[in-house]
């Protein structure tokens, strides 16, 4: 079941289609040893000196050469040994040392399943003694300011070769610290991805992260602090603990580093000092931090995990969020596999959240068809529990036939009632997970499942299939197609509710080693489900937004970004959720209640608003007035939607920390933007500064909710929205446009 040689699908590696240059076509100066990529936008310059290849720019196209560059880090950081140079670092590994340069090329590819074109450049690398050969590629997409990257390594020795870290991207030029001013120069954002509180970036200095100067200000310490400030995920949910991004501006110089993992398992990055300057370094999984090994035989590969950096010439810190994350926004599209969901954007109900929570009946399910429809829904998801026979849903999954004690009528019926009443039918599954009741288990052989040391992982009362086993693949294949032919199914939820650890030992050199096979099984199980089905849509749920990566989500039309409950706290999660997803595919609940008062319905459905409407709640129990309000709500949703797919975010209030009592989200369009302003305490009044439309004559107006009291104000001058709001929580939607 060995993983080692396979193409990731996250890479969806580079389709030629132009012709290899040879280095001396332009790639690689012979006079001055420089190998440059620029597309325009963005400049990456790769130099060599003494055999030794560095990157030595990571710069807008734009930018002059520095006077005094910062030192350059070698351009791919290898291990070949569970010891590394003394703590946690994960650069001057031993293996690197080794690696001289032997040649440059470019290549015209289309890079990811969106087929985007782009340019790129292989920089090969070897160690005679060993045999190690090391490729690194860099791609850049036509018009775009990000840069994707990511290593391929080859045994070409006669002897078997240990791996323990092959890095994705390493960026050693990051500043000169010669006057210890690390503290005022260089800020630095973290994303914190929590069940319940996803997408919550924290910005502090390097001092404040731990990373500050230990050695005279005089001297260019070429190990540094030994320190480094580490973020990393291990486990089976790619965002348990951190999104697998960051976000980097170097105040003196106005150079901004926005940067994604790509990857659906184990990560890591880490900024740390070295030799009087500053580096970044972004890989999948290590030994030191994810149980990973990998031992390459003779003629064996192995391809690193892909990282897309977006490389910003920034001004102030809003300015420079705002870019970075539109560039990101850009690129997400660019790569991502096309789907007619992305541009349709229907309304999605489903009975899950704060609704039927995994208790699913005929008889519960029927009025809330009746009423999903009445609201405009145009899919209705039939959540977790339709296949259980008692109450208790969790640790019965895996067999995944209908329960006719929930369903005396069989399920049929009332999925044909949801077509009945003119909306798609869909179903959740948990694909991956066997409940430890589940009639399946005895069909199961140990090395289907996740195992160490001869014992199968169970956690919280469910085993993890492995998909590197081709007779699982079959198996959830037979499921598939078997629930889309009975049920006529237009919707599919492949949910993730555990976290299976670092990994199996079976059929592999180390658990880390058996996790990122089955990583990357599975996303091409995902594949080619959606190629026999490419009307399905398919939504990627790992107990709401603890998978949301840019492997998962290049394949996923719709990712759920929370399980939050709490309609107030989901504000925070909603208005920062596109610096991981594109609108367009992040879903955000709305669960209107028959309790709540005008306000508080209104706050729930506006804050979903601007992305992907994922409606719950108990919509059947609603008053005619109530559902009006939630009526209304979801008609400006479908009047602004054919928007959503070309609008970038911005933050006029900056990204929203967890407990502000104001937080904003807007979508910048050709022609107009819109904002999602939601109070949750404090002043009444707040000042939103949108610098876009500084010095224009602009209309602003409330869209939603248009019948509960609002104060706009609009100055042209300065780009400023005056907006006052009850002394309850609310929320409003409020369209900005120019006026003649």
């Amino acid at each position: 079941m060995s993983e080692r040689a396979a193409v990731p699908p996250e890479i969806a590696v580079s389709v030629v289609i132009g012709e290899t240059l040879p280095a001396t076509g332009g790639v690689l100066n012979d006079a001055a040893d420089d190998i440059v990529l620029d597309n325009g936008r963005v400049r990456l310059r790769v130099t060599v000196v003494d055999g030794i290849a560095r990157l030595a720019e990571l710069v807008p196209s734009h930018w002059a050469g520095a006077d005094d560059p910062p030192p350059a880090m070698p351009l791919v950081e290898v291990s070949t040994s569970h010891v590394g140079p003394g703590g946690r670092r994960h650069s001057e590994r031993n293996a690197t040392r080794g690696l001289r340069f032997e040649s440059a090329d470019t290549t015209q590819v289309r890079l990811g399943s969106g087929a985007a074109p782009a340019q790129q450049l292989r920089v090969v690398l070897a160690d005679p003694d060993t045999g190690l050969c090391v490729e690194s590629f860099a791609a850049l997409l036509d018009g775009s300011a990000v840069v994707r990257t990511w290593s391929r390594v080859t045994n070409a020795g006669t002897s078997p070769l240990l791996l323990t870290q092959v890095s994705s991207l390493v960026v050693g030029t990051l500043v000169t610290d010669a006057d210890g001013s690390w503290d005022e120069q260089i800020r630095l954002s973290v994303p914190h991805n929590v069940w319940g509180g996803e997408c919550q970036w924290r910005e502090a200095s390097l001092v404040q992260h731990g990373i500050y100067r230990t050695y005279p200000s005089h001297q260019r310490e070429p190990v540094g602090s030994r320190h480094s400030l580490l973020v990393s995920n291990a486990g089976s949910w790619s965002t348990s603990d951190h999104l697998p991004m960051g976000l980097l501006h170097d105040t003196g110089r106005g150079l901004g580093l926005l940067w994604q993992i790509e990857h659906n398992g184990a990560w890591c990055w880490e900024v740390a000092d070295w030799n009087g300057g500053l580096y970044l370094l972004a890989s999948g999984p290590t030994g030191a931090d994810h149980e990973w090994r990998e031992i390459l035989e003779p003629g064996e590969q192995f391809i690193s995990v892909a990282v897309a950096t977006a490389v910003i010439a920034g001004g102030g810190d809003g300015d420079l969020l705002d870019t970075s994350m539109a560039e990101m926004t850009r690129y997400r599209r660019a790569v991502r596999r096309p789907h007619a969901d992305n541009a349709t954007l229907p309304v999605i109900f489903n009975d899950y959240m704060n609704c039927l929570e995994g208790d699913p009946s005929q008889d519960k399910i029927l009025p809330l068809i009746h009423s999903a429809a009445e609201l405009g829904a145009e899919y209705f998801v039939v959540d977790a529990g339709w296949y259980a026979e008692d109450g208790d849903w969790w640790d019965s999954v895996g067999a995944w036939e209908e329960s006719r004690a929930r369903f005396p009528q069989g399920l049929r019926e009332v999925l044909n009632e949801v077509r009945g009443r003119g909306m798609v039918p869909g179903l959740w599954l948990e694909p991956e997970v066997v409940g430890v009741r589940s009639p399946l288990l005895g069909e199961l052989t140990d090395d289907m499942l996740f195992c160490r040391d001869g014992t199968r992982l169970e956690v919280t009362g469910r085993y993890q299939l492995d998909f590197r086993h081709p007779a699982v693949v079959a198996r959830l294949d037979r499921v598939v197609n078997r629930l889309v032919a009975d049920y006529g199914l237009g919707y599919v939820k492949f949910d993730y509710n555990i976290d299976a650890g670092h990994g199996t030992d079976i059929g592999c050199a180390s658990p880390g080693a058996g996790l990122l096979g089955h990583n990357r099984a599975y996303l091409r199980w995902v594949a080619g489900v959606m190629d026999r089905h490419p009307g399905l849509v398919i939504e990627n749920c790992g107990s709401g937004g603890l998978r949301m990566d840019y492997a998962t989500l290049a394949l996923h039309p719709v990712q759920s970004t929370t399980d939050q409950r709490d309609h107030l706290k989901i504000a925070a999660i909603a208005a920062a959720a596109p610096t991981a997803v594109t609108p367009e595919q992040g879903a955000v609940w709305a669960y209107p209640q028959p309790h709540f008062t005008a306000e508080e319905n209104a706050f729930t459905v506006a804050v979903s608003l601007l992305s992907r409407v994922h409606l719950s709640g108990r919509v059947d129990l609603l008053s005619p007035e109530q559902t009006a309000l939630v009526g209304e709500g979801l008609a400006v949703y479908r009047a602004l939607r054919g928007r959503l797919p070309d609008a970038v975010p911005l933050w006029p209030l900056g990204l929203p920390g967890w407990n502000d009592d104001w937080v904003s989200l807007a979508l910048r369009t050709a022609d107009e933007t819109y904002v999602l302003v939601a109070r949750r305490a404090g002043e009444r009044t707040a000042v939103l500064p949108l610098r876009h439309l500084a010095g224009q004559l602009c209309s602003a107006e409330v869209i939603f909710p248009v019948t509960l009291p609002t104060q706009l104000a609009w100055d042209d001058d300065e780009g400023k929205l005056t907006i006052e709001l009850p002394p309850s929580p609310a929320a409003r939607l409020v369209r900005l446009h120019g006026r003649n």
